[in-house]
Parts: C-alpha cells; structure tokens; sequence
C-alpha cells in the first residue's frame, strides 16, 4: 500500500476524519466538537427493545449496518458475531459466529446473509438458521454490506473493484476496476441495484452503472470534485450508501458536491456543492446531507437550492441520516440520537443510545426506528404517542 493511502488509512482508523475535531489542523478549542444544543423537546422517544451485538464497530472506522428481511433485523459485530433477531420484539432468531472479524455488511437476500471478513473473504450464510454455506475470497477489503437480487452478489472492495458473484456457490461472475487515488479515506460506497444495473461509487469521485450480468459499463458521471495542491485537498471519495428515489440516484462525495442522477441513462440533474462521508435521507421532497463538517443540509429534490441547514452539531462526527414521519433522524460520537424537523430543521428530540457513538445510519421500518450503537448496542425506538 503506497504511503500516502496508508497515512489515509491510519487517519480514519482513529477516527480523526480531518475535519471531525482534529486539532492538528488548527486550534484545538477552535475545533473542539460543538456542545449539546439546548431546546424545548417536542416530541419524545420511546425504546421498544435493546440487544447487544458483539463489539460493535470495533476498535477501528468499521461502518456495519444492519440489515432488515421480512420480520427480521440481521446484525454483526466487528469480532465476528451475527445475530438474527425479530424486529417486533428483539427476541434472537439464531445466533452466529465468524472466525474471522468482520468489516463489511450486512447484504441479506431471500436466501442467504452476506458479510465481508476483514482478510478480503465474503461469507454467506442461510437466512433461516446462521449456518455457513460458503466463502469467496476477494481482491481486498470489503468494508460495505454486499448486495444480492438472490442471483448475483455484488461486492465492492477497498482496491476499486466492482465484483460479481454467483449468489448460490460464491462463484466469481465478473469483475469491473477503477484505478484508486494514491489517497483515500477508509470505506467504500454499498453498491445499489437498479434492475438490471449495479451502481457504485467510487474513490476516484465518480458514480458508475454496471451490467449485473456481464460486469460491462453502462454509463458513469463525475461526483467528486477532486480540487486542491495536496493529496488530502484532492480527496474526493464517494463512500456513502446511494440513494434511489423514483428513477433517480443521489450520490455526494467528500470535498466534493450532492448530486442527482437519472438512473437509467446518468445524465446529471442537478448538482450542489457539499462533503460528506456518511450518506443521505429523504423525505418532504428535500435531500437530507449529515456533511463532514457536522451540519445538517436538506437540499430541494427538484435542485432548486438549499432549503435548510442545521449548524449547531458541528464537528460532532454525525452518523448517517434516517427520515422518520416529520422527522429527520441523526447520530453523533457522543451516542446521542437527534431528530430535527423536515420543515425547517429545528431541534424537536433527542436520545442517548451507546455511549461509544454512533455511525451508521438507522434503519426505519414501518413505525419503528432501529440504531446501532458502535459499542454493540442495537435498540428499537419509537415516537411516543403524545
């Protein structure tokens, strides 16, 4: 690994982030990470269930999401635990065990559940029981959540590449690359299937759509700015999960710009300057953005501008985003669960779910709001009825 991806590597491994509270790149008080907001609640939270899952994120920038099938909620830990569990009442459907620790997941199709070994390998295991059924080793890391339409698997990994897997045997399919900057931050957007397509984004800034049959490019557009003298300026990542809604992706990168694209045929929508790492919600006919600098922006989805921007978690490393009825749902370093309101993003509650933090983004499903803690804790919340 050259020096300058590893220096980048090491960087996000510890959680400095550049811009998340670092004081090597100025006062330390100056970025010290904001404190708590002070309002009236609104609304309050009502927990439903809590379980522990393993580590957690580990001891390093893992980024495990869950993942829901049917009435169940799949979840792993970072030193290779796997639980199943009933998303009504959290009751254990399996439980699971990876020699290996784990960095990517969870991918869950009709059949099978698919996690990324921290040695390159991607697992499968059956969704009714936990039982292994087979592995694959890959040409890297893989640090996001495999995905399947039950046929293929899509992997993507820490060196570019874009793989395709027989879903039944982890037989490899096809393979699609892209060259890696010699800097980049740890992670890896989570491939998005779209019919016949699977999208991706990229170190070098940049969403591609692949045949998911052939591996073949169908189209690819420029997300990622990549501006600047330095290696760090030019960091231009798409790490974060895309988001599909009515035939068209958003993708934003970091350093770089939110932007929407029609599905099918990539061609550019609109396109508004922005940072993140950690992805994006929607909801209200807004683009919600958790940026890098701890902001939260909601965009018009028609591209019409910033509608709001809410500054008062700065530097306070957000999670992913979660739109939640009126509602968007937010996390921080501190653990903390925040809702903002999608009207005008003032603050309406807030939560402490793990004291580790939180950093993925939560899961919603019908009423039910379910976050994962970095420490192992996974709680189902609910709004309760005023």
């Amino acid at each position: 690994m050259p020096m300058l991806r590893r220096l980048g590597w090491l960087l996000l491994c510890t959680g400095l982030l550049f811009s998340a509270g670092c004081s090597w790149f100025g006062d330390e008080e100056e970025n010290a990470p904001a404190p708590l907001p002070e309002f009236k609640a609104e609304r309050s939270l009502e927990r439903v269930w809590r379980r522990g899952v393993g580590n957690g994120q580990g001891k390093i920038y893992n980024r495990l999401v869950p993942a829901v099938y049917g009435d169940t909620i799949y979840a792993a830990g970072a030193n290779g635990d796997v639980r199943a569990l009933r998303l009504k009442n959290g009751k254990v459907r399996w439980d699971a065990e990876i020699d290996e620790g784990l960095s990517g997941g969870v991918g869950v199709d009709q059949e099978r559940v698919y996690l990324g070994a921290n040695d390159g390998v991607v697992v499968a295991l059956d969704r009714a029981d936990g039982k292994p059924l087979w592995r694959a080793r890959m040409s890297g890391e893989v640090l996001a959540p495999p995905v399947s339409d039950g046929r293929v698997v899509a992997v993507q990994t820490f060196d570019g590449k874009l793989t395709g897997l027989d879903a039944a045997t982890g037989e490899q399919l096809w393979t699609f690359g892209v060259t890696v900057p010699v800097l980049t931050l740890r992670g890896t957007s989570t491939p998005l299937l779209v019919d016949d397509m699977v999208l991706a984004g990229f170190a070098n800034g940049k969403v591609m759509a692949v045949d998911l049959a052939t591996g073949s490019l169908r189209w690819e557009r420029r997300v990622g700015l990549g501006q600047g003298s330095t290696e760090i300026e030019r960091l231009s990542d798409i790490d974060s999960e895309l988001l599909l809604r009515d035939g068209v992706v958003y993708a934003v990168s970091y350093q770089g710009r939110v932007t929407a694209i029609e599905a099918r045929s990539g061609r550019q929508l609109w396109s508004r300057e922005a940072s993140s790492h950690v992805g994006l919600a929607e909801g209200f006919d807004n683009v919600y953005v958790a940026t890098s600098g701890g902001s939260v922006i909601a965009f018009a989805r028609n591209g019409q501008g910033v509608r709001w921007e809410q500054t008062a978690l700065s530097r306070r490393r957000l999670s992913g985003l979660a739109a939640w009825s009126s509602y968007v749902a937010v996390g921080d370093f501190e653990g903390y669960l925040h809702l903002l309101s999608q009207v005008d993003g003032h603050f309406v509650a807030r939560v402490k779910v793990d004291g580790d933090g939180l950093r993925v983004p939560p899961l919603l499903v019908d009423d039910t709001l379910y976050v994962f803690g970095n420490g192992g804790t996974l709680a189902a919340y609910r709004l309760k009825t005023e």
